[in-house]
């Protein structure tokens, strides 16, 4: 069970590494940022609820209390998508991603806050290196901070806290139920908070532009289908300490995508940068299991 849950969580985090191909091509054909998340969002819902309906899955056995719990942890989810697409409005893919990637130590404050694990010296010692390695990863050194849109890093952090939100949760609400359905739910609270927020973007949809559906098809499959269905399987199967170690496959394959799709440069500093977000994850997640075999 536990390989099972490995193996889906890789699939969602890898899958949602690829969004910034379909975010910025879309941007690039002067797509909104509310009209790409709209029709992620609601093609994603169609396809997990025709999904739903062929496997004869009805919503049924969850408490009102866990209905709502789904809900608002896709409405997590609708958050990241907003914030991390937001941010590549002024930022490149590649430092989107990393500040998207913040949600390692954000989690620590989630963990501390909800679970009352108060953070080890282990614990800050992974926030000095993934600080470490945002710094590098930016490339601030040689490019300056004031090359740096503010909005966009602003953005991009907000993405690591609600993308937080979403990993702490997903595999703490309605475990028993059906993933299907649980993607359903969560996929509709993303939709619901999505549509809420870009409302006046929905008059400007146009049905019978096939490019902008055709983009959102891939959109929500990669950023939407995928990730919510393969971490309401793989979650509850394994700890949430291994599903951040296994979400940072998420960094280095939206970079690399990054440079080969949208031919975005990264320098070798930068990748420096990357290995010490990725040194700290499992940095951060050895410290939670050796804390826990001590108790």
């Amino acid at each position: 069970m536990k390989l099972k849950g490995i193996i889906y969580i890789l699939i969602g985090a890898g899958s949602f590494g690829l969004t910034p191909i379909f975010v910025k091509t879309g941007f690039g054909y002067d797509y909104s940022l509310g009209q790409i998340n709209i029709v992620q969002m609601v093609l994603a819902l169609i396809l997990l609820g025709a999904m739903c309906f062929f496997k004869g899955l009805k919503i049924e056995n969850l408490s009102k209390p866990d209905f709502i719990k789904v809900m608002i942890t896709g409405a997590a989810m609708g958050l990241t998508s907003i914030f991390y697409y937001g941010a590549m409005q002024y930022l490149s893919a590649s430092l989107a991603i990393i500040l998207l990637f913040q949600f390692v130590w954000i989690g620590m404050i989630y963990e501390w806050i909800f679970s009352k694990a108060r953070p080890t010296l282990v614990n800050v010692l992974a926030l000095l290196v993934t600080l470490t390695g945002v710094v590098l990863a930016s490339n601030i050194i040689v490019d300056g901070v004031t090359n740096l849109h503010p909005i966009g890093l602003l953005l991009g952090f907000l993405s690591g806290v609600s993308y937080a939100g979403f990993i702490f949760f997903s595999g703490r609400v309605a475990t028993s139920s059906h993933p299907f359905i649980r993607s359903l739910l969560m996929v509709t609270g993303a939709t619901v908070l999505v549509s809420s927020v870009f409302f006046r973007d929905i008059p400007s949809l146009n049905p019978s532009d096939g490019r902008l559906w055709l983009l959102g098809i891939g959109l929500a499959l990669v950023g939407g289908v995928m990730p919510t269905l393969f971490f309401a399987k793989g979650a509850p199967l394994i700890s949430g300490r291994l599903a951040n170690v296994l979400s940072s496959i998420e960094l280095p394959v939206a970079i690399v995508s990054a440079m080969i799709v949208l031919s975005e440069s990264v320098s070798l500093l930068q990748w420096c940068g990357v290995v010490l977000i990725l040194v700290a994850i499992v940095i951060n997640e050895l410290g939670g299991v050796m804390k826990k075999g001590k108790t």
